[in-house]
């Protein structure tokens, strides 16, 4: 088995689960035991100022990141924050996944954002993924998924409703065009 660590799954426009209709989810493990990821274009209803609030974070009115969305990050602990960022090392439980990317779980980060000091570039989302041995192999194997390897363009850069299209067009694919009885890219 080699490992998806580290790439995108986007979601066939076929699978029809309603939480991963269209998604695009970074994997940040997977090994022989399952894997683990966060779904990365999929806003929830509430901004980081308004998760910060409810968090009894006193937040500064003039950050920018305040605005920024939150993002449901899977079906699982959904009470649970995660911040998928640019390097930077100095939050404690900070876990550096690749050479762009690390997870941070620790209420220091959102303490930083409240303060108007965060990594430059994140996303928070609320939950992950999760997928037991052998069940995400399944997946693909039923072609509920294409990957590519994860890029920060994507994440950082692009518009939230734009990842989808521009993670599968990294494979050279409209994936309106793509049917239920395609290949694995």
């Amino acid at each position: 088995m080699s490992s998806l660590q580290n790439h995108f799954l986007i979601a066939m426009p076929t699978l029809d689960d309603p939480f991963f209709q269209r998604s695009v989810t970074y994997i940040c493990e997977h090994n022989e035991d399952g894997a683990m990821g966060l779904v990365v274009n999929q806003p929830v209803d509430l901004t980081v100022g308004g998760l910060l609030k409810q968090l009894e974070i006193v937040v500064p009115d003039a950050s920018k990141t305040l605005d920024l969305p939150v993002y449901a990050g899977g079906p699982l602990a959904r009470d649970r924050g995660f911040v998928l960022h640019a390097p930077v090392d100095h939050w404690r439980s900070s876990l550096r996944l690749s050479d762009d990317f690390m997870i941070t779980t620790s209420k220091d980060i959102l303490e930083s954002m409240g303060q108007g000091t965060p990594p430059d570039k994140f996303i928070l989302t609320l939950g992950y993924a999760g997928w037991d041995a052998g069940q995400l192999e399944q997946e693909l194997a039923e072609n509920s998924w294409l990957t590519i390897p994860a890029d920060p363009d994507i994440l950082f850069n692009t518009p939230v409703r734009e990842r989808w299209q521009k993670a599968a067009a990294r494979l050279g694919i409209d994936v309106w065009q793509l049917g239920p009885d395609v290949g694995h890219a």
